[in-house]
């Protein structure tokens, strides 16, 4: 629907809520500029390239697809002809010191997978799915809409949602109910990570994740998750949406508490009526607000704020390929006292788990013929914690590749290494203005959640939008998304 009148919207950065805000609102007959500081969209969902070697900067998994489906049929366009999907069966290895679980989206073949690694529990496995899948139908449609007033807690929808909050219950205390041995409700409960939280402090509620993945699935997109950012501008530049790149945001424009646009880091004022900000939360309140304008996210206040862990990063080109599955998570041997030291932050676990990305057993196109683009994840304390990352940096990734050749299945791999960039909290926070190099942002405890996280419709600035991870939905793409589909929709509705 175009607007009566042609507005301008202006959008602080080109991440995946962004840049879905931008093609939606160019379809819709909006004049809209995106401003992005990198060289490249994406933000998070960027392309990394060493030498020949590619590798997406942050997200691995699609979940959800649907909803990708959904924002690009809003802009117009359909994904799966720009697109190219494959749906990962098994999903993922699970490696515990003594077994590992390859987790499918059949249900026949999943219960036969529990019975071979966890004998006489494979019957829950059902009674999960059931319970799980309720409350996904009940709880995931107030995900997609905004809490941008009082009065929209009190929606119908929501209150019949209420039974499903679980809320005296953390994420493993409610699956671990179906599962009860620890390492078989560590299957359904990890995911907590893709949110940067504690399975034993993050809500009940997200229990809908572990459901998604198995009812729902993981997808791969040929050329990494990043080509759907790629896809995403090119889709907004057919609708005459002004991508910038390299074109830093130094402050917003501001009549009283009201955005009228933006500065641009060479001085020039950008005018609009309407501004969109994607750029980290917490950063962007504490560098491009001007100081005195905010009262509940001033910097004293955001530091009090609670913040996801954060993520140490190893991108390696590998001149050969290693026959794993396309995702690997290795648990470390007592994951609960690992997982205490990473929010504790006092240093660096001896003990810890990580993540294998190994795409090019699926994906030929981002490394040379025989090699491999692999990337490693370890869920790592945030810059609230006390480790020193440019003193133990280079120590600590020692550790990690000896992890990786011991308990990772690439006996070998420092023999094979010819391209490779390490990615700390450090520099989350330095090269990617993530604030507190929390890579996962706010944390998504109940006090920062729908009405009580920062609002699509920013609360405290007039014409100011939110999108992203650190605001309503939350983080991850699915979510991300649905916050750019959820600020097209409110500026939409103002005409």
């Amino acid at each position: 629907m175009a607007p009566k009148k042609t507005k301008r919207v202006l959008v602080v950065g080109a991440g995946p809520g962004g840049l879905t805000a931008a093609m939606i609102l160019g379809k819709r007959g909006y004049e809209v500029e995106v401003f992005e500081k990198q060289l490249e969209v994406g933000g998070r969902n960027a392309r990394i390239t060493l030498k020949d070697f590619h590798f997406d900067l942050g997200p691995t998994f699609l979940m959800l697809k649907e909803v990708l489906d959904r924002v690009f049929e809003e802009a117009g366009a359909d994904s799966e002809s720009l697109l190219r999907f494959k749906r990962l069966e098994p999903m993922y290895r699970l490696q515990f010191d003594d077994r590992q679980i390859e987790p499918t989206t059949d249900p026949e073949g999943m219960k036969q997978e529990i019975a071979r690694v966890f004998p006489g529990r494979e019957s829950t496995y059902e009674r999960f799915i059931a319970r799980e899948g309720a409350r996904f139908s009940r709880l995931y449609p107030c995900l997609e809409q905004p809490y941008h007033t009082l009065r929209s807690m009190l929606s119908l929808r929501l209150f019949k949602a209420l039974p499903h909050l679980a809320l005296n219950k953390s994420l493993y205390d409610l699956l671990s109910g179906y599962f009860c041995d620890p390492k078989l409700s560590f299957t359904f409960t990890f995911q907590a990570k893709y949110l940067g939280m504690s399975p034993w402090e993050c809500p009940g509620l997200f229990a809908i994740i572990p459901y998604i993945e198995h009812h729902f699935g993981i997808y791969h997109v040929f050329g990494g998750l990043n080509r759907i950012s790629e896809k995403m501008a090119e889709i907004a530049a057919g609708h005459g949406v002004k991508v910038h790149l390299n074109t830093s945001v130094r402050s917003l424009l501001l009549d009283g508490r009201s955005v009228s646009g933006v500065v641009l880091d060479d001085g020039r004022e950008v005018r609009g009526d309407e501004v969109i900000i994607n750029a980290d939360f917490a950063q962007a309140m504490c560098t491009i607000v001007p100081p005195g304008i905010l009262r509940k996210y001033t910097p004293e206040r955001l530091a009090k704020k609670r913040f996801s862990c954060s993520t140490f990063m190893l991108y390696l080109g590998v001149d050969k390929i290693y026959q794993m599955p396309h995702h690997s998570i290795v648990f470390a041997r007592d994951y609960r006292k690992n997982v205490e030291e990473i929010f504790k932050g006092d240093s660096f676990s001896d003990d810890f788990s990580f993540y294998v990305h190994n795409p090019s057993i699926t994906d030929e196109s981002l490394a040379p013929a025989g090699q491999s683009a692999v990337y490693i994840l370890v869920p790592s304390a945030n810059l609230r914690g006390k480790i020193d990352w440019n003193r133990d940096g280079q120590d600590i990734r020692a550790r990690v590749l000896e992890a990786l050749e011991k308990r990772g299945g690439m006996p070998d791999l420092r023999r094979h290494i010819v391209a490779e960039k390490m990615i700390t909290p450090q520099n989350w926070q330095n090269d990617y203005n993530v604030y507190a190099g929390a890579t996962f942002n706010l944390a998504h405890n109940f006090r920062q959640m729908l009405y009580l996280r920062p609002r699509n419709q920013f609360e405290e600035l007039d014409h100011c939008y939110l999108v992203g991870g650190g605001t309503h939905p939350g983080s991850g793409l699915p979510t991300i998304y649905q916050s750019g589909l959820i600020a097209a929709n409110l500026i939409t509705a103002l005409n």
